[in-house]
């Protein structure tokens, strides 16, 4: 097996887009304008359908991250769901724009900029490698393990009074317990039915999932204080290390827990549901 990428340092792998957030700014997604929401929207949908389309097995987080972005645009325009909402969509941007960057890098052949994590996770779709529920927790963990403690240090966690922004963060837990069941559902109806009824790998079911990924965002928000407590930049650049080693192990987890075992499992069915039941 081919050896991992050396790893580079934290500040070199963020996608290329003004994190530093401006309600004045032009730039609608600085600015943190409920378009720049739309924005991203349009363009999951336009990744997601030819991935629906073919039956890909990347479409299973692909329309999670999708219908996980509509819910959040209705959060957004509701009034007092947010204490800060500007600044939480322009997060909503920055952290899509980690997702866009990995696949982008990936698709393109460009491994060492991406992730291990998120290696882990596009090749096992690539491969039809592992179950519904193993492609959704791969990008799960891929995107809130790894890149979410990245996007909040960077974008910041304190606001200009001095107040955290860790509020607003927990109502982000709020808006995705909207999110959870109707997802699996739509999943199970259009990829994998296993996923309706699968545990997940760690022996409980969805609503386990839904505290799983909420000890999750609680973590990725005490790594980042880390990062943006760290003293110097071979002290950011460990605490790092420490981000890309824990969602890389996690992923492996996830591959071993999920992984088809011909004869006995395998994608066949999966891939034949899915193109008789519309994944398009």
């Amino acid at each position: 097996m081919a050896a991992d990428p050396p790893f580079v340092g934290w500040t070199s792998v963020l996608p290329s887009i003004d994190w530093q957030f401006s309600a004045d700014s032009a730039d609608e997604c600085v600015a943190g304008r409920i378009s720049c929401v739309d924005k991203t929207v349009k363009e999951m949908e336009k990744r997601f359908d030819p991935l629906a389309a073919s039956c890909s097995h990347a479409a299973v987080f692909a329309l999670a991250y999708l219908r996980t972005t509509q819910t959040y645009r209705d959060t957004a325009e509701t009034t007092g769901f947010y204490q800060d909402p500007a600044f939480v969509n322009h997060e909503d941007a920055a952290f899509a724009a980690m997702y866009f960057s990995a696949y982008g890098d990936w698709a393109a052949g460009r491994v060492s900029r991406v992730p291990p994590a998120w290696r882990i996770a596009l090749d096992a779709g690539k491969n039809r490698q592992v179950s519904g529920t193993g492609d959704l927790l791969l990008g799960m963990n891929a995107h809130v393990n790894r890149d979410l403690p990245f996007v909040l240090a960077e974008i910041g966690l304190v606001a200009p009074d001095g107040s955290s922004r860790k509020p607003d963060h927990d109502k982000i837990d709020a808006m995705l317990n909207q999110v959870v069941e109707p997802l699996i559902a739509e999943e199970a109806a259009r990829f994998d039915p296993q996923m309706a009824t699968a545990p997940t790998p760690y022996g409980v079911g969805y609503t386990g999932l839904m505290q799983a990924l909420l000890l999750w965002r609680e973590s990725a928000w005490r790594e980042a204080e880390q990062l943006a407590m760290a003293p110097d930049e071979a002290a950011r650049d460990r605490v790092a290390q420490g981000i890309e080693d824990n969602a890389e192990a996690n992923a492996k987890a996830i591959v071993a827990a999920t992984t088809y075992l011909p004869p006995l499992t395998s994608t066949a069915g999966r891939d034949s549901y899915c193109a008789a039941n519309g994944g398009g």
